[in-house]
């Protein structure tokens, strides 16, 4: 039985790993001007996952870790007018257009008339909240939750902040990591729907028992699996 779904958010209700492509693809153009075309994205990828523990996730985490890449590679020599490029790349990135996914809005209209809905993000509270705004999909949720992190003392938090029993709540998002992993070991349900070039996802991870979680291949097929499980009940 389901009767509170969360959704994720970047890359799950809407589109941001190709913002990201493109910031790191003009990044790329930069340093290969500096080190003769020797550039290789593993650098900044390596940054990033080591930033974590210091900046957590989101743009501003990605543009320090452009600017801390760029120094490091450079030895320093990189200019001031190119430092302030990558400052201003990284402005642009959180005011970037929201891109809302294929059926996304068609399947919140539908279901948030029968569930109470809510978003739970990860990444930068100031950078979610806007997107979550400029999305134009705050009135299908009761709700915006944004983490540091997500994993299970996470998850149970704010099911208890919200009075939520784990077996009825359900999590649908891109990242097996973040929103699958997490919700089924608090005893929870969940939906990956899988989206390419997940950011920061781990090399290696061990696979759930199958049948604990089920995989769909786009957002528009959730109502009928709900209405699917809920026939079954």
């Amino acid at each position: 039985m389901v009767e509170y779904i969360a959704f994720d958010a970047d890359n799950t209700l809407w589109r941001s790993e190709t913002c990201f492509s493109e910031a790191q693809a003009q990044f790329r153009v930069l340093m290969q001007q500096y080190l003769n075309g020797s550039y290789d994205d593993r650098y900044l990828k390596e940054t990033e996952l080591r930033n974590i523990q210091h900046y957590g996730y989101g743009v501003k985490s990605f543009g320090l870790s452009m600017i801390e890449t760029a120094l490091e590679l450079t030895g320093g020599r990189i200019s001031p007018e190119h430092i302030r490029f990558l400052v201003n790349l990284t402005k642009e990135l959180l005011a970037a257009p929201v891109e809302v996914l294929p059926e996304v809005e068609a399947v919140l209209d539908e279901l948030s008339g029968d569930y109470p809905l809510m978003v739970i993000a990860k990444g930068d509270l100031l950078d979610q909240e806007t997107k979550f705004v400029r999305s134009g999909l705050g009135e299908y949720f009761r709700c915006l939750e944004v983490v540091s992190e997500k994993d299970p003392f996470s998850y149970s938090r704010i099911l208890r902040r919200h009075r939520i029993r784990p077996e009825v709540f359900l999590m649908v998002g891109n990242s097996l990591r973040s929103d699958i992993w997490p919700v089924l070991e608090i005893g929870g349900q969940a939906v990956y729907i899988p989206s390419p070039g997940a950011r920061n996802e781990p090399l290696q991870m061990d696979e759930p028992k199958p049948g604990l979680y089920v995989q769909l291949e786009h957002m528009g097929q959730l109502p009928e699996w709900l209405e699917a499980r809920l026939l079954a009940a």
